[in-house]
């Protein structure tokens, strides 16, 4: 029902009902087989039961004659205790089948399959993506926050699965990508996987799916399913350190920023200051490389990124960012360095 209403109300595609991968597609199936079984037994049930009412809605004899009295019948007990059984053992089979398929069973690295590894971890209110592997390479872990990144694996072609390790840093949080599988929860202090296989390029959105708190609704989701050549261009990109200042006015901007508090919990990866290293929030290394910021709430443009650094209340009431109360020169210095972290 959910999955519904999320059709109808987003202009984007969150319809469980137009799957973009094999594990959508299974429990799409799933809910077909089981719909088409328990409307069958409705139709059967309402049906007995409007016919009864129609049929004796009259008294055939005198008003206070007694009815034939019905003590026991034992084929209708039989049928109506194995009719029940039979329907559920049926819907075990179903569900077990699919549940089968979906587990996640990480895959060696072979012919013809490329499997990427990647750790996702729940924060209140965004998440944290650490690529670990990718087709048997490590890839040191890089860090990136809120839009995951993927390669598409068509279904004829070389299967690139995405096997996730599902973390939370605080309460429990539910990573949901509607057209590309189920919802599986991230628990504290507990490990839980799952898997991933988008059969089109294209943006996925979701939502996390489990009550966390003021900004549950607005923890959003943003999967980008890329040609294997764009992915290789991503990681290459994300693997590189900020870039260096080249004059005295950028190299301004960039101590303006080192000398707030951003940098106790935000990273910056630079080889020159290592200043800022926080991990409390988002990794901003390549922060204008992603389209939207506040956990997908916001385009990511110089203007949105303003009023989320300076007054994240007012963009997102409750989140755990502070604001700062900066000169307007101070301010300026801070927003045009955090733009060329491209």
């Amino acid at each position: 029902m959910l999955a519904l209403l999320a059709a109808a109300t987003a202009p984007e595609n969150l319809s469980t009902f137009s799957p973009a991968s094999p594990a959508a597609e299974w429990t799409r199936e799933l809910f077909v087989l089981v719909a088409a079984i328990t409307g069958g037994i409705l139709l059967l049930v309402e049906g007995i039961l409007f016919y009864a009412l129609i049929r004796c809605r009259r008294r055939t004899g005198p008003a206070d004659a007694e009815p034939p009295q019905v003590y026991g019948s034992k084929p209708i007990e039989i049928a109506w205790t194995l009719a029940p059984l039979i329907v559920v053992f049926v819907l075990v089979l179903l569900v077990g089948r699919v549940l089968w398929e979906v587990r996640p069973d990480p895959v060696a690295a072979s012919a013809g399959v490329q499997p990427l590894h990647v750790t996702v971890i729940g924060h209140q209110w965004w998440w944290e993506y650490r690529y670990d592997s990718y087709d048997g390479r490590d890839l040191g872990g890089i860090v990136t926050a809120n839009e995951l990144h993927i390669p598409v694996s068509p279904p004829n072609g070389v299967q690139r699965p995405v096997y996730l390790n599902l973390q939370s840093a605080d309460v429990c949080h539910s990573f949901w990508i509607p057209r590309l599988g189920g919802k599986t929860d991230l628990l504290p202090g507990r490990a839980n996987t799952m898997w991933l296989q988008a059969n089109e390029p294209g943006l996925y959105l979701g939502q996390c799916a489990e009550y966390c708190g003021t900004q549950h609704a607005n923890m959003l989701l943003r999967v980008v399913v890329e040609s294997p050549e764009d992915f290789e261009k991503y990681l290459a990109a994300e693997a590189k350190p900020a870039a260096d200042p080249t004059d005295k006015v950028a190299l301004a901007n960039k101590e303006a920023f080192r000398s707030q508090s951003c940098v106790n919990c935000h990273t910056v990866r630079d080889k020159q200051d290592t200043r800022a290293n926080g991990t409390f929030g988002p990794d901003l290394t390549h922060l204008m490389a992603r389209k939207t910021i506040a956990a997908g709430m916001i385009p990511n443009t110089p203007e949105n990124l303003k009023k989320w650094v300076f007054s994240p209340e007012s963009v997102k009431p409750g989140c755990l960012m502070a604001g700062f109360d900066l000169g307007e020169k101070d301010m300026k210095a801070v927003i045009d360095y955090l733009t060329t972290l491209k």
